[in-house]
């Protein structure tokens, strides 16, 4: 089984729990840092969204507070931001560039991003392709049937794909929401800049670790795969 297969546990189970922990620290330590420091312009996170929506090109649209901390989220199928309350309610550097994060993926939309057009039309598969794959690739190990195998690692791959575009879909929306915070004159001085951009690096660790988790995880369904042949 895979919690005691030697080439799960060093090459996929070891690497990826290390690659998390130390992904999740550098954030946490990285938001906690820059949450204690003000922005210069000393505006609240949904102060700032309504002020990026009124100095940029953005249409404006419906902002919601929800609770929980780093619960921030654009909603497309709803066209509404939600920004936590620690976000919204706080006016310091990291409140600031999250939710600038989150209009960058409202710009996304609004412009018609081709990036976010292809994560967006792997979505339909993504619906079914954990389960199949997941049942697949049992059944397969269990009864070592190596065609069922491969089918679960396919649907495996779409899910992999999607977290590899779900990376420079994360990435933009952090470059437009630098670039957005400029053009609103948001960013007062060299400390707003050099916070909101560590703040924005930090959040964006998180995808590459997902991509590289899910990568590991593929790479290791192929080891099984191929050995059963």
């Amino acid at each position: 089984m895979f919690w005691i297969d030697p080439t799960y546990f060093w090459y996929v189970f070891i690497p990826t729990l290390l690659i998390s922990i130390g992904v999740q620290i550098y954030l946490k330590s990285t938001v906690s840092k820059w949450s204690q420091v003000r922005n210069g312009a000393g505006l609240y996170g949904i102060d700032v969204v309504k002020q990026l929506f009124q100095r940029t090109r953005l249409q404006p649209i419906q902002v919601e507070r929800v609770p929980g901390e780093m619960t921030d989220h654009f909603d497309p199928h709803h066209n509404v931001v939600r920004l936590s309350d620690t976000t919204a309610g706080k006016n310091s550097v990291a409140a600031m560039a999250i939710a600038a994060h989150e209009l960058g993926h409202v710009e996304q939309y609004q412009t018609g991003s081709a990036l976010i057009g292809m994560r967006n039309f792997l979505l339909p598969a993504l619906q079914f392709s954990p389960t199949i794959s997941y049942i697949a690739i049992f059944l397969g190990l269990w009864f070592n049937m190596t065609n069922l195998l491969w089918i679960g690692i396919l649907f495996f791959a779409l899910m992999v794909l999607f977290s590899i575009l779900t990376l420079p879909v994360e990435i933009d929306a952090s470059r437009r929401a630098l670039r957005l915070l400029n053009e609103a004159g948001l960013l007062v001085s060299d400390q707003d800049r050099r916070g909101a951009k560590a703040v924005l690096t930090a959040a964006g660790l998180t995808y590459l670790a997902a991509a590289v988790t899910s990568i590991l995880q593929l790479l290791y369904y192929i080891h099984l795969a191929q050995r059963q042949q």
